[in-house]
């Protein structure tokens, strides 16, 4: 499938510094991309012209805030540079912590798993929602159709095989017990997509991952998933805990996906960028 935002061609047409040519490496071993410290060619051979890059991955910590309120990882010192002069650590943790990725096989019988979704298809077109004024009347707010209708009439419409992102400013509460939301009962509160929103985006555009600024694609109290099960079975992706959106454009930026390679895995952490 063709699709001039995101097919990335090999080769660079300019010189770069030591510098742009690390984080050129690093962004190249996450997804594949060779690129300048000013554009990235697409395979139309239309340039995607960028000035800054920002990080749109939390730090993981083990106390990262997790779904299911257990510890984001563990680390035990395999060897130290005391005993054998090199360092390396065994990190044991879950797929799903942090800022991590949704594979279609995560809410599915046997979609694509993550070390099979198409290159092409995770360096797109980024569209950010805001929707931080609606969360401060509802903490458990849900995107709806009708925020992407409002968006597109005051910033344009959404590209063909875009991440639509929402944000809500629930990244600002990552280091708190917010950001879980959970209550007496244990059900947990956040915003999230509404199932409605992703149909919308299936049906009516080629949308090929959404994204949001808390722990679920789902709103915090659903017991059922909806918008999991709806959208991950199409064969699309999601990205869960994203942080930085507030310093991106609504429509404009391209995301870097730099979602794992398991074999077999449902999802796992990994390294969003926005080329803006």
């Amino acid at each position: 499938m063709t699709m001039c935002h995101v097919c990335i061609t090999e080769g660079v047409r300019a010189d770069v510094t030591r510098r742009a040519m690390m984080a050129g490496a690093a962004t190249a071993a996450a997804s594949g991309l060779v690129l300048t410290p000013s554009r990235v060619m697409a395979q139309s051979e239309d340039p995607v012209s960028f000035n800054r890059a920002v990080d749109l991955t939390h730090r993981l910590t083990p106390d990262f805030p997790t779904y299911f309120g257990t510890p984001a990882f563990t680390a035990e010192d395999t060897f130290t540079w005391d005993e054998n002069k090199v360092n390396l650590k065994t990190l044991t943790y879950p797929e799903h912590v942090g800022t991590h990725f949704d594979a279609p096989i995560h809410f599915s019988e046997n979609g694509a798993t993550v070390d099979e979704i198409a290159v092409e298809h995770l360096v797109c077109p980024l569209a950010v929602i805001d929707v931080r004024a609606a969360v401060t009347e509802d903490t458990d707010y849900r995107l709806t159709p009708d925020d992407i209708r409002r968006f597109e009439a005051e910033h344009g419409d959404i590209p063909q095989g875009a991440c639509v992102a929402m944000l809500s400013g629930w990244a600002d509460h990552v280091a708190t017990d917010q950001f879980r939301g959970a209550d007496t009962d244990g059900a947990l509160h956040f915003p999230g997509f509404h199932v409605e929103a992703a149909d919308f985006l299936m049906r009516e555009r080629e949308v090929k991952g959404i994204g949001v600024d808390t722990l679920s694609l789902d709103h915090g109290p659903s017991t059922d998933s909806p918008v999991h099960y709806a959208w991950l079975p199409s064969g699309r992706w999601g990205v869960e805990c994203l942080a930085g959106l507030a310093g991106l454009p609504a429509l404009g930026a391209t995301l870097v996906a730099g979602a794992p390679r398991f074999a077999g895995g449902t999802g796992g952490p990994g390294r969003a960028i926005a080329l803006v």
